[in-house]
């Protein structure tokens, strides 16, 4: 249980020190992601931006991500409900697309000038936590597509089989928790108040 996304921000960087990682750049997913990024990004020495995905939701039910597309426009989908839902291609291009506005919307909001260049970059992604880590997954392939030295996901918990399944999307997954018992990101918090897009802009400052 952490104490609040601060806490779990330094632990999570004691984890990436003591597994020897370092950094050019840190990437947090707002907005839950920043108070964590700010930590592990002091403790790594390194600046701190942001990385932008927005959930696909699926027909008839928005709350089901049936994908997530980041705001370059590279994108994960979960195949598997596409198939079971019968998602017809028009649905996930107009969604696809929506979604990507919404996305870089954000990021421009967040981000003063363009995204940093990632090329030849040792890169770390953070975020509160992952559970069928949808957005991580959309934004860690934006961030391949661009070449990085290394692409390192760090989470403060995530059930073990979504974290197996990151590894093969990057070079290293550190998560201080991996419960089997998994049933929330927040239920790993004793503090996770929604963070508004003003305190998590105040972390990048």
């Amino acid at each position: 249980m952490f104490r609040d996304r601060t806490a779990a921000g330094e632990r999570l960087a004691d984890a990436l020190v003591e597994r020897g990682v370092t950094a050019d750049i840190v990437l947090a997913i707002p907005r839950g992601g920043l108070p964590l990024g700010r930590a592990v990004a002091d403790r790594l020495d390194a600046p701190l931006d942001v990385v932008v995905a927005s959930k696909i939701g699926a027909p008839r039910n928005e709350e089901y991500a049936i994908g997530a597309v980041a705001e370059d426009g590279a994108a994960w989908l979960n195949e598997d409900a596409l198939d079971r839902l019968s998602v017809s291609d028009s649905y996930l291009a107009s969604e696809r697309e929506r979604e990507r506005e919404v996305a870089a919307e954000k990021a421009a909001a967040y981000r003063e000038g363009g995204r940093p260049p990632l090329a030849e970059k040792r890169v770390v992604v953070v975020d509160d936590g992952v559970a069928t880590g949808a957005t991580m997954r959309a934004c860690l392939r934006l961030v391949r597509e661009e070449n990085p030295a290394s692409l390192v996901v760090a989470v403060p918990v995530g059930p073990p089989d979504t974290l197996d399944e990151l590894a093969e999307l990057a070079d290293e997954v550190v998560a201080v928790e991996r419960p089997r018992n998994f049933r929330a990101v927040g239920a790993h918090y004793r503090n996770f108040d929604q963070v508004s897009d003003e305190e998590a802009m105040s972390y990048l400052a």
